[in-house]
């Protein structure tokens, strides 16, 4: 008797056994075709083999190499925006720190300090313009929109001033050293992009598999909620502003290196580019939506557009259009997706 009874109930969970697997490699698959990233992607894919057939210079190894450095910059941004956009919050500042930060490098090489002390203060000045923004939005409530203006406006002064409008070129001694940060390559490929690449496999670890990264999710799915079952939400917003003038720090040192000198007008507009890049790539600007690669194909894909355009002749006044409805599109892809999925 006990093995009749036994043996149908094996068969059953057998069966079960089948059902749950068969769920789960559904809801994989439907993940990954829910997932705007991968569909920026297929775009990203398809954009690059079209012009290419249109014009066959297009993936040439100078172009690639181009392209990739070019878009460096603004996915290493991107990754630090990400981090704010997943509490709810904005940074329109980055841009205008990234011209801080390259005008104190810019004249400490310029009185010969070594390329480390240049270094080391960009990304502090960056890193304080951000912890200046937190401290205003997380613990005396003032909205990101606004504190973050009013950012942009005193750091794109702060850098004219320091560099009294003036272009700084003259890098000392250590110039090479220095310019080879942001200008050199290893195996081919520009450093900004292995910086790029390095920061995407951190900020996706970090985002996925701590309880900080969890915690930024959290903020943005539900403040209160986040605060009831204890996560520290002044602090952990904080570090996200801060984190996001970091990545501004690091994008303004490669770029200034890149290019051999330093103006007070770098960065003009890259906030939008930035702030693009994270949308485009899946994030949800309400909060609690997001990730590392994202943030790293959308800065891919306005940069293959924006190179797709100049190929093919049309004027480059047009791209800031293109942008725009890039944005648009992908906020109106998340809106139809959430739509699904209710």
């Amino acid at each position: 008797m006990a093995d009749s009874t036994q043996h149908p109930a094996t068969v059953q969970d057998f069966a079960r056994i089948d059902e749950v697997t068969t769920l789960k490699e559904r809801s994989l698959a439907q993940k990954i075709f829910a997932s705007q990233p991968f569909w920026v992607t297929i775009a990203l894919i398809l954009i690059c083999l079209v012009m290419n057939w249109v014009e066959p210079t297009f993936l040439t190894s100078g172009n690639l190499y181009n392209i990739t450095r070019n878009f460096a910059f603004i996915g290493i941004m991107a990754l630090g925006m990400t981090a704010v956009i997943l509490t709810g919050g904005i940074d329109l500042s980055v841009g205008s720190v990234m011209g801080l930060v390259g005008v104190v490098c810019g004249l400490l090489l310029q009185a010969e300090s070594h390329w480390l002390v240049a270094v080391l203060a960009g990304l502090a000045t960056g890193a304080l313009a951000g912890a200046v923004n937190g401290v205003l939005i997380a613990y005396l409530r003032l909205p990101p929109f606004v504190v973050t203006l009013g950012m942009l406006s005193v750091a794109r002064s702060l850098a004219v001033v320091l560099s009294q409008n003036k272009m700084i070129y003259e890098f000392g001694p250590y110039a090479d050293q220095f310019n080879w940060i942001g200008g050199g390559q290893v195996l081919g490929i520009s450093n900004p992009v292995w910086m790029l690449v390095l920061l995407t496999a951190v900020f996706g670890l970090v985002f996925n598999f701590s309880a900080w990264g969890r915690y930024l999710y959290a903020i943005g799915g539900n403040e209160n909620a986040a605060r009831l079952t204890g996560v520290p939400v002044d602090r952990i917003k904080l570090q996200a502003y801060v984190v996001a003038g970091l990545t501004a720090g690091i994008a303004a040192v490669m770029i200034v290196g890149w290019q051999g000198s330093a103006i007070n007008a770098l960065g003009t507009g890259y906030e939008l580019r930035v702030i693009a890049s994270t949308v485009i790539g899946g994030a949800n600007l309400m909060g609690g939506e997001g990730g590392a690669y994202g943030a790293f194909v959308g800065a891919a894909l306005i940069e293959v557009i924006r190179n797709a355009l100049l190929m093919a002749g049309v004027d480059s006044n047009w791209q800031g259009t293109f942008v725009g409805v890039f944005i648009v599109l992908a906020v109106l892809l998340e809106r139809i997706r959430g739509k699904k999925s209710d």
